[in-house]
């Protein structure tokens, strides 16, 4: 099970954090937000595919996230949870850690910003470059 979800880039892009990894409907874009990769989202926690969330929303079911920008792709995987609400209507954030909130779509992921390779964080910083933000949960 699928869903897609397509960002932009934008000049203040760094992924530099260090745990997690996020994806935001915002336009803007400040240099506090160093594990963002991705502005304008078409969907946030609360938008993604019911099927998916229910999947996500269950202890056990692995989570595969692939970023995808131009001919560039950077998967990460990770795990869902029973205590994922995803009910935020702004962000998405996938964390190597267990911690949840609201917007949090995935826990103890194998990669965080910090892991993104630089030659994609590099075309991000340009706010014409469309990534795609694919989950996929089994």
């Amino acid at each position: 099970m699928q869903d897609e979800i397509a960002f932009f880039g934008h000049p203040n892009v760094q992924s530099l954090h260090a745990r997690t990894v996020e994806i935001t409907k915002e336009e803007h874009l400040t240099l506090r937000g160093d594990c963002i990769i991705g502005v304008r989202a078409e969907k946030a926690c609360a938008d993604v595919d019911e099927k998916i969330k229910r999947k996500l929303a269950r202890s056990g079911s692995h989570v595969k996230i692939e970023i995808i920008v131009g001919n560039d792709v950077c998967e990460i995987s990770g795990a869902g949870d029973e205590r994922l609400t995803l009910e935020n209507k702004h962000d998405i954030v996938i964390r190597k850690t267990n911690f949840v909130c609201p917007r949090t779509l995935s826990v103890r992921c194998d990669k965080a910003s910090s892991d993104i390779p630089r030659g994609m964080v590099k075309a991000l910083q340009d706010p014409g470059t469309k990534g795609i933000f694919r989950i996929t949960v089994e």
